[in-house]
């Protein structure tokens, strides 16, 4: 490619045209046209940055051809020369041709350049910033496969080790040995959990929405099947509430990547000694929003790590469990749904959050 801004100069006027190209040449690399029809067949065959068209020709005027050589290339930076004063050609320039200037006739030398490599700048600075997208857009899909395959290759040899594990227990007695084992099986748990919440953290934050009709119960029946078999909730007294008597629309992922976070925190961030562990969900839906809110009498959260919580990898307690996405991944997956989260907390009582999330159009987000 020419090192040049490529100009494209339409007028109906030879002597212009000659004059232009005269002027100019050695500056950028002139491409001229003696009407629109010329014009459109260059713009279709050439590299042109910026196209310069002259308002009043015969034929197409410099407004219509810009309203057709956008079907044809949009890309070229367009300016139109006027010699009269028209406010409704200049408004049909605006909004038909998306014109980026206006330059009175006769053209001052100095004004036009200065013009063409503005222009210039634009053009050059919209292809970057267009190839940057198709190459995000690549980059995106090619994170989506690697995720999901990075996923399925660790999870497989997780539960090999987990059924050999679990086989082996069965075959031994020495408990020496089946010490070993428990504690294959613990980490083998740990890392599964890990790699599921490393799963929900990318469907909530790397994913756009996908708005479906949210039918909570259903969805509330299928978690609790799942977390009864993941979580030791015979210790537990579980209430659960859904009042759903209006159809809501949001993002069934990110729903339940936020009941998961908060059921597992809830289980999880438990007071070590006797007693009566509870956890209560209850969940209203009207017109306009849903409410969730999660209530557990686990150990609480210090005033100091309230704020901080929310944060990416920040855990407020010393003990050995969770990874520090969980509230994170609430918060974006509530935020990116336009909702709202409040918490509140006391050290060996409990927390309590609340999560307020409005009904979803398809062509909101």
């Amino acid at each position: 490619m020419n090192d040049k801004i490529h100009v494209l100069y339409i007028d109906d006027e030879d002597n212009n045209l000659k004059s232009f190209r005269a002027t100019l040449r050695k500056d950028f690399k002139i491409f001229t046209a003696i009407d629109a029809e010329e014009g459109l067949r260059i713009v279709k065959d050439e590299e042109i940055h910026v196209v310069i068209a002259d308002q009043r020709m015969p034929g197409l005027t410099g407004t219509e051809f810009f309203e057709q050589m956008i079907k044809i290339n949009p890309d070229p930076i367009r300016i139109l020369l006027t010699g009269y004063s028209d406010i409704a050609s200049v408004i049909d320039a605006i909004n038909k041709g998306e014109v980026y200037r206006f330059i009175d006739k006769p053209w001052n030398i100095e004004q036009i350049k200065n013009s063409i490599k503005n222009a210039a700048d634009i053009f050059f600075m919209r292809r970057e910033l267009k190839e940057k997208s198709i190459k995000l857009q690549k980059l995106h899909s090619e994170m989506n496969q690697f995720v999901y395959s990075l996923s399925h290759e660790l999870r497989g040899p997780l539960m090999s080790i987990s059924g050999i594990s679990k086989l082996a227990k069965l075959e031994i007695s020495d408990p020496n040995a089946l010490e070993y084992f428990e504690m294959i099986d613990t980490a083998t748990v740990k890392l599964d959990d890990f790699i599921y919440k490393m799963l929900d953290f990318y469907r909530s934050t790397k994913i756009d929405h996908k708005i479906t009709e949210i039918h909570f119960q259903d969805i509330v029946n299928q978690q609790m099947e799942a977390y009864r078999e993941k979580f030791d909730l015979k210790h537990f007294k579980i209430e659960i509430q859904v009042n759903q008597q209006s159809p809501f629309f949001s993002d069934e992922a990110k729903i339940r990547v936020i009941l998961n976070n908060l059921f597992s925190n809830a289980v999880q961030f438990q007071k070590d000694q006797g007693g009566q562990k509870w956890i209560s969900l209850t969940i209203d839906v009207m017109e306009e929003e849903a409410i969730i809110v999660l209530e557990d009498n686990g150990i609480g959260i210090e005033e100091r790590f309230r704020e901080e919580v929310f944060n990416l990898f920040t855990r407020a307690t010393q003990k050995n469990v969770g990874t520090g996405l969980g509230l994170y991944m609430v918060k974006e997956s509530v935020e990116q749904m336009g909702g709202k989260i409040h918490l509140n907390s006391e050290i060996n009582e409990g927390t309590t959050i609340t999560v307020t999330l409005p009904t979803l159009n398809k062509g909101e987000f």
